[in-house]
């Protein structure tokens, strides 16, 4: 069921949001080659805590699958080849030319907000550099259609058909969704599909648009021996950016945005 947000209840959103946007903040000064994924990690965590809120994705198990393990951690941390669900460890040492996912959520006042970036580290392939800053473009354009009286699917395509015009593969299989009071809530907002079709966006709806764009070939991200973390088919790299955001009449209002 797709609700629609109250002016109050998008109001404790922007407090979660802001919370996460600070978190990415805080990642974005302190990655580096030679940081573990796990001390990023314990810094999120004690950050998100610090703002009276507590971690999304800690202790998540998705519904009606009781048999996987709860997620373990505070963030997400991929890298590379590594699509999403990335599991910080003490033994996960990022390195000069990875680049590296981060997606973080926060739940404080009854809602959640999610927000991801990927980070550049240091030096790297020119391609590399070009992927990361499409897959940022694809998010900027979905977003732009994210109005009332425009269709789902006008966000799908617009991210569709940036990426592809630039060489890149979409990942069909991992997909943005509804967020609220549920951390994943109706509708699923995929990354491909045809303009004008689809729901129609109505002002209230919120929504974290999440395109995950790839170098190689892959259409999906395949778990890995039964872990977490998903990577792409081929082994080549992949990049992920996310905002929550409302649909409001003129355009989207951004509720991860840092300030």
């Amino acid at each position: 069921m797709i609700t629609i947000k109250s002016e109050r209840e998008i109001e404790l959103m922007r407090a979660s949001g802001a919370i996460v946007a600070a978190v990415l903040d805080m990642i974005g000064d302190e990655i580096r080659e030679g940081v573990t994924t796990l001390r990023l990690d314990r810094m999120a965590e004690t950050c998100i805590r610090d703002h009276g809120a507590v971690p999304s994705f800690l202790n998540y198990r998705p519904k009606g699958e009781p048999d996987v393990e709860p997620y373990p951690a505070t963030l997400c941390v991929s890298i590379n080849e590594e699509v999403v669900h990335g599991v910080p460890s003490d033994r996960r040492v990022i390195r000069d030319g990875d680049i590296v996912s981060v997606d973080c959520g926060a739940y404080k006042g009854g809602y959640h907000g999610d927000s991801a970036r990927t980070y550049v580290i240091g030096d790297v392939a020119p391609e590399v550099g070009k992927l990361v800053e499409v897959t940022r473009e694809c998010l900027d354009r979905g977003i732009a259609q994210a109005v009332a009286g425009n269709r789902l699917h006008d966000i799908s395509a617009a991210v569709e058909e940036h990426a592809r015009s630039n060489g890149f593969s979409v990942i069909e299989n991992m997909v943005g969704h509804g967020i609220g009071s549920e951390l994943h809530e109706d509708p699923p907002v995929p990354n491909y599909g045809r303009a004008k079709t689809g729901i129609k966006l109505r002002k209230g709806m919120a929504l974290a648009i999440e395109p995950m764009i790839a170098m190689g070939r892959s259409r999906n991200a395949v778990a890995r021996n039964g872990e977490w973390v998903a990577v792409t088919e081929d082994g080549k790299p992949s990049a992920h950016f996310e905002h929550t955001i409302v649909i409001r009449e003129g355009g989207a209002e951004i509720m991860t945005c840092s300030g």
